[in-house]
């Protein structure tokens, strides 16, 4: 599994806002995107799935700007790379939605793969943003 640029970078923005959420400021994508160097196109481009997710708000007006949706240790890294990647599934036919493999029934690799798959989502599901902020 490979997560792309979206998910990288829509992990440092929440991180970032996060780092600053004791100031009670909203954070503006240009202030962000000048910190994590990223482009401020981008950047409001992930803002939006991640408000629709409700993992981010957004605030109007001449303060405006981003500020978390909840409390960072109730966000986790899997809610952010799910919002933006759609899915953390190390192979396809295990992703939701995804029509069935033919071989399912016998695939002798499956149980592999579904292992895998928790492994994946219990980690990233056992990580808050919280955590990745005193991480950094």
């Amino acid at each position: 599994m490979m997560i792309s640029t979206k998910g990288r970078y829509a992990l440092r923005l929440m991180i970032d806002i996060a780092s600053r959420e004791d100031d009670g400021v909203p954070v503006t994508m240009r202030q962000a995107a000048e910190r994590q160097d990223l482009s401020v196109k981008y950047l409001e481009q992930l803002g939006g799935a991640l408000v629709k997710a409700g993992v981010l708000k957004s605030i109007r007006g001449v303060s405006g700007g981003y500020l978390l949706a909840r409390p960072a240790e109730d966000i986790t890294a899997g809610d952010v790379l799910r919002a933006t990647e759609g899915s953390c599934a190390p192979v396809a036919c295990l992703e939701e939605g995804a029509e069935a493999c033919p071989r399912r029934d016998e695939c002798v690799a499956i149980n592999f793969w579904r292992g895998l798959d928790r492994a994946i989502e219990d980690y990233v599901d056992g990580v808050s943003l919280a955590d990745l902020v005193k991480m950094g």
